[in-house]
């Protein structure tokens, strides 16, 4: 009897192995991109100057597109294009000089596209301003991506649209890309934005690794107090806050597309 309690508890031990071990043996990582660089100015010196490892993602074309990106780059920070992108409903205005738009021929679409990259310096990646509207469309971001492998370029979908094509044309074309599981701060408040990451903590847990964007600007202030908030946390739990791109570099290639689907 006593032989087969021997044998049966190290047994049970490899096959329901408590939650603290599995804890620790995961690889916790999560993004945080920030979004409206060179934009407005709330937020920016906190993000620009704080350790928190952000990916900042920059809208090109405006006043302040380059020295966002140069001070960004300087600090240590990941920089991205944060290509505005034609939505189904909004102002004209919200989306800067030279947005992507459905009345653009795909020639006109790479062309602005080239553009913005020049307007952004060490940009490794973009992500998309807006856009439900012409991440729907094929022909469009085919044009899109088709820039971003030319100039080894990752993409993030922001979620603005279930129907984006960004998804199936990247994974045709090769090209590294990601989702954002969630928006931080849909309302400007820092108990909210809080909330939001540790929901964001909760999706990492489940997933393994997640993406997340934020603002500056308006909401700037409040987004980064409530991730400051929440930063303890995530050291209780174990969750990395990295740079977008380890994401994919802890990604095989051929499957790069397969970390939001976990």
């Amino acid at each position: 009897m006593n032989k087969v309690l021997l044998f049966l508890v190290p047994l049970s031990l490899f096959m329901f192995p408590s939650a603290s071990v599995q804890a620790i043996s995961k690889d916790l990582k999560t993004a945080i991109i920030i979004d409206d660089f060179g934009g407005g100015n709330g937020g920016v010196k906190e993000f620009l100057e704080g350790d928190i490892p952000i990916t900042a993602a920059v809208m090109p074309f405006t006043e302040y597109s380059v020295n966002h990106a140069k001070l960004a780059h300087q600090n240590g920070f990941e920089v991205i294009i944060h290509l505005p992108m034609q939505p189904k409903k909004g102002k004209r205005s919200w989306l800067g000089p030279k947005p992507i738009t459905s009345d653009l021929s795909p020639a006109e679409v790479k062309q602005r596209v080239m553009e913005a990259i020049d307007s952004v310096p060490y940009a490794k990646g973009l992500n998309n301003h807006m856009g439900s509207l012409v991440v729907e469309d094929e022909e469009i971001v085919r044009a899109i991506v088709e820039v971003a492998k030319k100039k080894d370029l990752f993409i993030v979908d922001s979620g603005t649209s279930p129907k984006t094509k960004f998804p199936e044309i990247a994974q045709e074309l090769g090209v590294p890309i990601l989702k954002s599981d969630i928006f931080l701060d849909d309302i400007s408040n820092v108990p909210y934005v809080s909330n939001q990451m540790m929901k964001l903590a909760n999706i990492t847990e489940r997933k393994g690794n997640a993406v997340a964007i934020g603002h500056v600007g308006v909401k700037g202030k409040a987004c980064y107090l409530g991730i400051v908030n929440s930063l303890d946390e995530y050291k209780k739990r174990h969750i990395e806050i990295v740079p977008v791109s380890t994401l994919l570099s802890d990604t095989n290639p051929d499957n790069f597309f397969e970390i939001n689907k976990k």
